[in-house]
């Protein structure tokens, strides 16, 4: 299975990373292949609701002149995608939300059932989080409900998700965290 991660995270070696790290290596040794984009390192611009992208069903487009496109062709090429971030103000983070808010791209017609289609059809996503609260309502709850709405939106399918709570710094993050992160990529992998 190809499998490509995005790290949302405006740290590259912060806990997010620590614990997606964990996921790459476990899926690798599962006999995946596994890529990592890290989002800070692309230029990404937000959405700004001209819809260019929904004039020509079927094609992969828009206005915007950045890395968004490209990163969604890698999406396209693959079998399994994880949103990695952290949580922040019960969010993806500042540099995750502009690739969010441009998936709009990858789908036309969304408005009709009959119309609807989508680049990532029955692709497999997963979401990891790692939050410095707890899990659940009133922290958590929100990205889980936007990332499910986001896989239903897409017509792909939820294949994981793990919030991992009370993250302060990677050298805290230990082996109950570890474990949890195996059984994940057992879950992206479609074995969980």
């Amino acid at each position: 299975m190809k499998i490509l991660s995005l790290l949302g995270s405006p740290r590259k070696q912060g806990n997010t990373a620590k614990v997606l790290s964990w996921v790459e290596e476990e899926l690798r040794n599962q006999g995946h292949s596994v890529d990592r984009l890290h989002l800070v390192d692309y230029h990404l611009e937000g959405c700004i609701g001209c819809h260019y992208c929904q004039k020509n069903p079927g094609r992969l487009e828009c206005t915007r002149e950045d890395h968004c496109l490209e990163i969604f062709e890698r999406m396209i090429g693959s079998d399994a995608v994880i949103y990695a971030t952290p949580l922040y103000c019960w969010d993806f983070t500042s540099q995750m939300k502009p690739f969010i808010d441009r998936h709009l791209c990858l789908v036309t017609g969304p408005e009709n059932p009959a119309t609807h289609k989508s680049h990532i059809e029955g692709k497999r996503l997963a979401l990891l989080v790692t939050a410095a609260d707890h899990e659940g309502e009133g922290n958590s709850d929100l990205i889980s409900e936007i990332f499910r709405r986001l896989a239903a939106y897409t017509k792909a399918r939820v294949a994981a998700e793990l919030i991992v709570p009370f993250c302060s710094t990677p050298d805290k993050i230990g082996a109950e965290q570890r474990e949890w992160a195996l059984a994940f990529a057992a879950k992206v992998a479609g074995r969980g």
